[in-house]
């Protein structure tokens, strides 16, 4: 079974220290919150000579600016329109109760003043630390203050690795160690001198020179400084930016406290897993002068009504001017979802997701009112003819109402259908919501869900099923996967866990008051047989076999057929040092100290992947950015013949291999495991 999430949550306790629960409860009641990318790459606005118009806040690099030039930037920042009161009020205006700002981008300039850097905004014309203002202004608005923080940083002399392009820069006498102790004490810098920060939102730590250990350092020190502080995933190996991957991807299996999709919103995410979408207005994070591709304002609105549907929070990026404004674009669209938000945001602020696994017209929220509930209806496509259909649905409705609109709405009960009655003019040219009021819980009529860590197992496997509202009832039978009845009824029910050590099928199905409301479910299980290990006595423990390849691709060549540039024998598969137009092949053995289920992880940027006996375990190919796939298989205890394959075409560098039992934590493979 192949992975593309990564949802297990890292539980650090110590007795200083909130709960996870007490620190991310403001967060989740919140929901939505504005990111702001602002620094010296606002002042060229995403041009730079001849290298065209299309770059922001990476432009240090994709255009090549040498590090004098940059600098330059420094005597240019001047934002004398800089407001952190209006800045604050409009975060607040627009429903959103926290802000993330850059404290420090990849570029390395800190917008506040550090005693460990002249790279500060204290060198510029402007001489106010921005984070101070905002820190202070914050509270007068009901809005948290939350620093971003970059890991990367192209501009400290001791920061590694150069970029590609960089062939004037020498690297020479740099120390990541001297570099994690600067980051260490600016991250010090930022928790102590600006009073009680909601949020450490860090980045930038995909990089063959950052590793978990150092991760789990930082999130220790943010814990130490301030224990209600809230720290986001990416603090070590991070598996992808683009999904809710990095959360058990490198050794220790050390996280923060929430996942953080880039610019995607996910199809479905597991139940209990805190998460937060960031994402542009318009194409890039932070300004450019040409960018006006801006989703409209209900485009924006129906994400964040399909975020907080699925337990999410929505943070929305606004990239400020040079002289410290806000593109008229940005606060035009922040002013009309001020709007909404101010009729409609008891849907959105303190509820949990859906219901419903999917609604054809819209989304779903809820709230609990002690024993009672209401359930918020988002409703994007308005029926034309002021009725409302909502299927599957049960319980004891107290009464309806449509936010914006006086009075109360009529509602119609039949056997698992609700109707409500509705303006024929829509209230609003967004979406409109609609509050069904119970008395308990509603009763929502699906198909159970039937889940397992994985399909395959080699001593037993652990199956949990769950259906749409706790007044469900769940019935159950496992059957034999020779058996394939055209027609069977669950009879079992179901009232934890089940256990299951041979191959078979699991069927469900949903009852209410004794009658069957749903379809039936299934899912089949295969208990299998390890690989076998081989009987190895000539070898090399703690290496691996590395060829270099050099070449432009797009998918994985056959290395086999090529001839490397070199041979080395590393101990670890790691990109090091960073290179583009490069391929790796790497080949050994690998030690399991027990007949088990291993999860495997293969993390990459651009392609990767892994083969166990020659055979393909995980398929990372493509060119991508940093993404992370897992997959198990029952090994016998012992030594198996390993190959990992990859290839970077440009950009950022990344790969990294960890394996554990299934259920354990993952760990790098180290020298401790490997041969040749």
């Amino acid at each position: 079974m192949i992975e593309l999430l990564a949802a297990t949550m890292f539980s650090f306790q110590e007795p200083n220290m909130r709960s996870q629960d007490e620190r991310l409860d403001w967060w989740r009641d919140e929901r939505f919150g504005m990111f702001i990318h602002w620094g010296l790459y606002s002042v060229p606005a995403g041009e730079w000579t001849d290298k065209g118009t299309g770059h922001a806040e990476w432009i240090r690099t994709t255009a090549q600016i040498p590090l004098e030039a940059y600098d330059e930037f420094v005597h240019e920042f001047n934002p004398v329109k800089f407001d952190a009161d209006a800045w604050c009020a409009m975060a607040k205006d627009a429903g959103m109760g926290y802000v993330v700002i850059t404290s420090k981008h990849h570029d390395g300039f800190c917008l506040f003043e550090s005693k460990h850097t002249d790279f500060d905004i204290m060198s510029t014309p402007f001489k106010r630390d921005i984070m101070k203002e905002l820190a202070n202004a914050a509270p007068g608005h009901g809005v948290k203050m939350c620093w971003y923080h970059s890991i990367m940083d192209w501009h400290h002399p001791d920061y590694l690795p150069r970029r590609g392009w960089e062939e004037n820069r020498s690297s020479e006498g740099a120390d990541m160690g001297r570099f994690r102790e600067y980051l260490h004490a600016q991250v010090k810098e930022l928790l102590t001198n600006y009073g009680p920060i909601g949020i450490m939102w860090f980045d930038g730590e995909w990089e063959s020179t950052w590793r978990g250990e150092y991760g789990k350092k930082l999130y220790e020190l943010c814990r130490e400084l301030q224990p209600a502080v809230i720290v986001n995933n990416r603090l070590g190996a991070r598996g992808g930016m683009a999904g809710l991957t990095g959360m058990d991807g490198y050794a220790g299996g050390y996280a923060g406290d929430y996942a953080t999709p880039e610019q995607e919103i996910p199809d479905a995410v597991e139940k209990g897993l805190d998460w937060e979408t960031c994402m542009t207005m318009n194409d890039r994070w932070g300004y450019n002068a040409v960018d006006k591709n801006f989703k409209s304002t209900t485009e924006l609105l129906q994400k964040l009504s399909d975020i907080v549907s699925k337990n999410g929070n929505f943070l929305l990026n606004v990239g400020p001017k040079a002289d410290g404004t806000f593109p008229k674009e940005s606060i035009q669209r922040l002013s009309e979802i001020g709007d909404w938000m101010d009729i409609n945001s008891e849907a959105i602020k303190g509820t949990i997701g859906s219901p419903f696994k999917e609604l054809s017209w819209g989304r779903a929220t809820q709230k609990f009112n002690g024993d009672d509930t209401t359930l918020y209806l988002h409703v994007f496509e308005w029926p034309e003819d002021g009725t409302l259909e909502v299927s599957g649905l049960n319980g004891n409705i107290t009464s309806a109402r449509v936010l914006g609109v006086n009075g109360s709405a009529e509602v119609m009960q039949n056997e698992g259908e609700v109707v409500v009655n509705v303006p024929i003019e829509k209230p609003n040219k967004h979406i409109g919501i609609v509050a069904i009021d119970f008395a308990g819980k509603p009763v929502v009529y699906e198909e159970p869900t039937i889940s397992s860590q994985t399909t395959k197992f080699l001593h037993n496997a652990t199956v949990n099923i769950s259906a749409g509202s706790p007044d469900i009832e769940i019935r159950y039978v496992i059957i034999s996967n020779h058996d394939t009845p055209e027609f069977i009824v669950p009879d079992m029910r179901y009232t934890e866990p089940l256990i299951v050590d041979k191959s078979c099928q699991v069927i469900a199905q949903s009852y209410f008051e004794g009658a069957p409301i749903s379809k039936t479910s299934s899912l089949k299980l295969e208990k299998v047989m390890p690989m076998q290990a081989l009987q190895l006595s000539l070898m090399i423990e703690g290496t691996l076999e590395m060829s270099i390849f050099s070449g432009s691709w797009d998918q994985m060549p056959n290395f086999e057929t090529m001839k490397p540039d070199t041979v080395e024998f590393v101990n670890a598969v790691s990109p090091k040092p960073e290179v583009e137009l490069q391929g790796r092949l790497f080949k050994g053995y690998i030690k399991v100290d027990s007949d088990d289920m291993y999860i495997f992880a293969l993390t990459s940027d651009d392609g990767s992947n892994l083969y166990l006996h020659e055979e393909l375990i995980i398929d990372n190919n493509g060119l991508h950015g940093p993404q992370q796939i897992k997959d198990s298989i029952a090994l016998e205890k012992g030594w198996h013949p390993i190959r990992v394959e990859w290839f970077n075409k440009s950009g950022g560098a990344t790969l990294n291999l960890s394996v554990g039992k299934l259920g354990d934590e993952l760990h790098e493979v180290d020298a401790s495991m490997i041969a040749r």
